[in-house]
């Protein structure tokens, strides 16, 4: 990109004791302009600065937050340059986290903000996405760091050190780092994880940010990953949808009633064009075989015999993804002698086709593909599994057309989401699965296999948990998976495989599409963020002014809001019977108006405290005068189901403009009751 007088477009950001220079690039992909930032220019004398974008993985942490600045900052920074205001910035993980404070930096010089009235403002055009739950995956920086790196920033801002700090402190065992994730979501409006049950876990994770809120309530939505259809579907498949589906398949795959018609495609024609593309990896694994042999220095005639590895008939079972340890990606190889059994069948074989790359910094994950890649040495294993190098998306489209059986078997709950499986849904492949993830919340009996009931073990019982779910998937290869993939008919087609294929396909393709998603994200997120903006923006900031005046009283005087008495009409209370309830709260320096007194029912625990589940949630009305400061609110309520329960109040602020009833630190509970 260029500048008005014809020269490379740059922008700087401040690095200690110089200015870092980027170009700007634009790559147009499709139909989406993508802009890149390169360090490697003449402004940047220092080879470390000029090698600051060469790569994403590698560097030590000072490498690593002069990225994130680069990205973060200087993003924003290179779309202001390019005339791009957006109305939202999504944070797709923490590593952009810093954006959030140029936007506020920008809002403060242009309109004379303090810091809390640009941080109110700006955080109702911020979305930050968490995907995942593993704590390497998670950035955090030593105070030092951050300290080298901001100080003079946190000046230009207004903020002091410790204020500074404030904004990504995180407890990490004994001491505190300043947390991306955490800096994201206390400066965006809405934060979602990309599972339903990595939003649970999740909510666990970061609970601490939002004190005595039951973990349900924890402000983290879901918005499950899905796939882009176009991109990973074979040609062959495509024409067969076309032929038998309504074509809009292809522009609106979130429509149920679209893939009901998989059930008219013929069993014998969708077989065939899948097993076409069974033969077709076949012989590309062959051939990268071949070629990987031959670079390693195996002589000709060993790396010839790669011609024999694999059958194209024979039940195919793809493993391809980053090589993290929690993936487990050897677990299949802890009985080696049933797996043997299992591969060798002369009957009824079963091969299995890796691929992936590991962190450079991930030894246990290099370590993973060298115990594979030994393993398909065995002169027993050879014919039956192949580790193919140098992963990439030609070599993940060639898996997901062919395989039959896609295996996943992380550590539950490590697996955010996951999306390769999900390609296989669209090539009349089948899912096998721990329950974590998409997998979650996507398996059925009739369409897949999950390893497992979604137990879930402490890091002690590792070696237990691996030896547990290992027999429970040769089990299932053994009693349900290969008999299925086997059973024929008299023309050869496994009717009731594809009986599950269909199920497959027809309830999971509309779920796990990335048009299902992005709607998602729109509805859930953008469009209502784009609506507090504009509110905020309007009249020259009146209404964003007002509505930050409001957060600063409300946390400054929260403390004096407190439920002095709760009452119950009714003495025995009896599951079904309405009863009335009355709580006295004191405002303190507020009105009702800005106040929401709700009454909340839930299980008690062991300790008979309302444990972390969502309960039953009803808003009081204000009844009478107020009083010396103090309002009555009442409500009716009954108890639909029996057992330990309990009953309390509790108080939440109320305005038009919060993107959520539940915020850090504002909230007030009375004692709990029977």
């Amino acid at each position: 990109m260029r500048d008005e007088q014809g020269a490379p477009l740059l922008i700087s950001v401040t690095l200690p004791r110089r200015e870092l220079y980027a170009a700007v690039w634009q790559v147009q992909v499709g139909r989406v302009q993508l802009y890149l930032l390169d360090s490697n220019i003449p402004e940047n004398p220092a080879p470390d600065d000029r090698n600051l974008t060469d790569r994403l993985y590698g560097g030590d942490r000072r490498t690593r937050i002069r990225q994130e600045i680069l990205m973060g900052i200087g993003g924003i920074r290179a779309l202001d340059a390019l005339g791009l205001r957006p109305s939202i910035c999504h944070m797709n993980e923490g590593h952009s986290a810093f954006l959030a404070l140029e936007r506020i930096r920008q809002l403060q010089h242009e309109k004379s903000l303090s810091f809390n009235q640009a941080q109110e403002i700006t955080r109702a055009g911020n979305v930050f996405t968490t995907h995942t739950p593993v704590p390497a995956g998670l950035e955090r920086f030593e105070f030092d760091l951050i300290d080298e790196h901001f100080g003079d920033y946190s000046r230009e801002l207004g903020l002091s050190r410790e204020e500074f700090l404030n904004l990504g402190r995180e407890h990490v065992g004994d001491h505190e780092m300043f947390s991306m994730p955490v800096l994201a979501m206390r400066l965006s409006s809405g934060t979602n994880a990309v599972s339903k049950l990595h939003a649970w876990v999740s909510r666990g994770m970061w609970g601490s940010l939002y004190p005595d809120t039951p973990l349900d309530e924890v402000p983290i939505q879901s918005v499950t990953n899905g796939v882009h259809i176009q991109t990973w579907i074979s040609d062959e498949i495509a024409e067969l949808f076309d032929h038998y589906l309504d074509p809009a398949w292809r522009e609106e795959d979130g429509r149920p009633d679209l893939w009901a018609a998989v059930d008219d495609i013929p069993n014998d024609e969708l077989w065939r064009v899948h097993e076409r593309s069974r033969r077709q990896l076949i012989a590309f694994a062959r051939e990268r075989l071949h070629q990987q042999l031959l670079r390693r220095g195996f002589a000709r005639s060993e790396a010839d015999a790669s011609s024999r590895v694999l059958n194209p008939r024979a039940l195919t079972i793809g493993f391809a993804r980053r090589f993290a340890t929690y993936k487990r990606a050897t677990l299949i190889f802890r009985d080696l002698p049933r797996l043997k059994r299992i591969a060798s069948d002369p009957h009824r074989p079963v091969q299995f086709i890796f691929a992936g790359k590991a962190h450079p910094h991930d030894a246990g994950g290099k370590e993973f593909i060298r115990q594979i890649i030994h393993m398909a040495q065995d002169p027993e294993l050879r014919p039956h599994i192949v580790f193919l190098q140098n992963y990439d998306m030609h070599i993940a489209r060639q898996l997901v057309q062919g395989v039959d059986i896609w295996l996943n078997n992380p550590r539950r709950p490590q697996e955010a989401s996951g999306t390769s499986g999900m390609k296989c849904i669209y090539n009349a492949g089948l899912n096998c699965s721990i329950l974590d993830g998409w997998w979650d919340e996507g398996y059925a009996p009739e369409f897949g296999w999950a390893i497992g009931n979604g137990e879930e073990y402490p890091p002690h019982e590792e070696g237990h948990q691996d030896h547990v779910e290992s027999q429970a998937l040769y089990n299932i290869l053994e009693k349900d998976v290969v008999p299925l993939f086997y059973d024929r008919d008299d023309d050869n087609l496994p009717q009731e495989w594809m009986r599950h294929v269909k199920a497959s396909m027809r309830q999971l393709a509309p779920r796990f599409s990335s048009h299902r998603m992005v709607q998602e994200y729109s509805e859930l997120f953008y469009l209502p963020s784009l609506q507090r903006v504009q509110r905020m923006q309007a009249d020259d900031l009146q209404q964003g002014l007002a509505f930050s005046a409001w957060r600063s009283r409300l946390e400054q005087f929260w403390h004096e809001i407190r439920i002095e008495s709760l009452e119950f009409s009714d003495t025995q209370l009896v599951v079904g019977a309405s009863f009335e309830v009355k709580a006295r709260v004191h405002l303190g320096r507020f009105n009702p108006a800005d106040l929401r007194v709700q009454l909340y029912s839930g299980k008690l625990n062991t300790q008979r405290e309302l444990g972390a589940h969502a309960g039953d949630v009803v808003d009081m009305q204000p009844l009478g005068e107020r009083e010396n400061g103090s309002q009555v609110f009442h409500a009716r309520y009954a108890y639909h189901v029996g057992g330990e329960r309990g009953l309390s109040a509790r108080v939440l602020p109320r305005h038009e403009l919060l993107p959520d009833q539940i915020h850090q630190g504002l909230i007030t509970w009375a004692q709990t009751s029977p």
